[in-house]
């Protein structure tokens, strides 16, 4: 059976996370089961003590009796731009913690909240876009537009769907479109429509013939001025007194990473771990993993002071220097994973015959969109749930973590939860990992 070969008590380093948890980064979509059964003994940390994340991030752990004491506090609202746009801006925020400014000496803090604030102003710069922004849809409006706007590859006329007038009889029908990274065009060939701004950032096309504008309106044109592969415009279209807006997305296509899923599960899954002068427990995993799954690749990232080669056929060992951390040492492992997916594991665990990857990879096929699923560990499941108040460039936001607390269910899937963290065992998908990665900055050293 599933086997923990004992550990001894593990220390955490400065400004870490707890044991078994994921550094917290809300682009992961991960799940765990209570019915994907390891027979693991495992020694958890139970800290109970509030915990400081990086630059002015307050990572604080809340026990079920303490959940009010998370404050978000937000603040809206600004109406600008006819009446359309909604601007939301958050306050800084306030919550239960250890701060980074009480860890900092005073002499150097001023320093490194000025730091704090260029690299949050550039991160601003990379990630805000006007979709920020809340569009509202007036009511009784005669214009017709793509209310949910649409993507366009940067500085390639793109056209714009949907876009039509359904008014009453007029003696003339007049409308305008704008934008701000960008020109509008439409091809006109009616002398009874007129066109105003062509290439422009501003076009007005009026007709007294409502289905001639209509058609018009049908082909024009969108071409970002500006190359950038992350961005947005928004367009503002309007007749007499009614005004609407919507979003365009400028991005690139994505090239998919796809992985050959092979016919078997060797073809799937590489196991990989991280080891710290623990060879003799190693060893007893991998004669525990080939005896179940003889052919499969494991992969071991080693920070040992004094390594020693290991020996087996497809085993990988990447030595690392000395003592660089867990996060890290994940960090080297998945970067030489080639398979769709990969296992993590301790270096003390032990396979048994109810140990199948089989049944972490079923749902993982059949749910695409999860990123990570973790399994039940010996009965005593670890796993959490995360809230982020953003706060602002000065004073950083706030994290609280929520353990023992589910999103809600994995559809179709009895004893399945959507969490934010998950036990240190965990069936992920490499493509979504190495998007998001893990921070060496946390380099908790385990086992020394």
């Amino acid at each position: 059976m599933l086997r923990h070969l004992g550990r001894p008590k593990v220390r955490v380093a400065s400004k870490s996370l707890p044991a078994d948890s994921f550094v917290p980064y809300s682009s992961w979509y991960s799940c765990l089961c209570k019915n994907v059964s390891w027979d693991i003994i495992i020694e958890l940390f139970n800290l109970d003590s509030l915990m400081c994340y990086t630059y002015g991030l307050c990572y604080h752990r809340i026990v079920p009796s303490d959940k009010e004491s998370f404050v978000k506090e937000s603040k809206l609202i600004q109406i600008r731009n006819m009446d359309l746009l909604i601007s939301v801006s958050r306050s800084s925020c306030s919550c239960k913690g250890v701060h980074l400014n009480s860890t900092v000496p005073e002499d150097s803090l001023r320093f490194i909240e000025k730091r704090r604030a260029k690299e949050y102003r550039q991160h601003q710069t990379r990630t805000t876009t006007n979709l920020n922004k809340i569009i509202l849809a007036l009511p009784n409006s005669p214009l017709q537009y793509p209310i949910h706007g649409l993507t366009v590859p940067p500085m390639i006329k793109s056209g714009i769907p949907g876009l039509a007038l359904h008014a009453d009889k007029r003696d003339k029908y007049e409308v305008s479109l704008s934008v701000q990274k960008g020109v509008l065009s439409v091809k006109n060939n009616f002398k009874e429509v007129q066109v105003e701004g062509q290439d422009q950032s501003t076009l007005t096309i009026s007709s007294t013939h409502l289905d001639l504008l209509n058609h018009l309106l049908s082909r024009v044109m969108y071409t970002s001025t500006v190359y950038h592969i992350r961005s947005s415009d928004l367009v503002y279209f309007s007749f007499e007194n009614y005004k609407a807006a919507f979003p365009i997305t400028i991005s690139r296509p994505a090239v998919p990473v796809l992985y050959d899923p092979g016919e078997d599960i060797n073809s799937l899954v590489t196991i990989t771990t991280k080891t710290f002068v623990r060879y003799a427990e190693l060893k007893v995993l991998i004669e525990s993993i080939r005896k179940f799954y003889p052919d499969i690749k494991i992969i071991v990232a080693d920070d040992s002071l004094k390594p020693e080669t290991l020996s087996g056929s497809n085993i990988e060992q990447y030595i690392m220097p000395p003592g660089q951390g867990w996060f890290a040492g994940r960090n080297l492992a998945v970067s030489q994973v080639t398979s769709k997916y990969f296992l993590w594991v301790d270096d003390d665990y032990v396979f048994h015959e109810k140990t199948s990857i089989e049944s972490f990879v079923k749902i993982m096929e059949a749910v695409p969109e999860l990123d990570v699923l973790g399994g039940d560990v010996g009965g005593n499941q670890f796993y959490f749930s995360l809230k982020y108040d953003e706060g602002d460039e000065d004073e950083g936001g706030c994290m609280a973590r929520y353990l023992r607390k589910v999103h809600s269910p994995l559809p179709g899937f009895d004893g399945c939860y959507l969490v934010d963290g998950v036990v240190n065992f965990f069936l992920a998908r490499t493509d979504a990992v190495r998007r998001v990665g893990f921070d060496p900055f946390l380099n908790r050293i385990a086992h020394s």
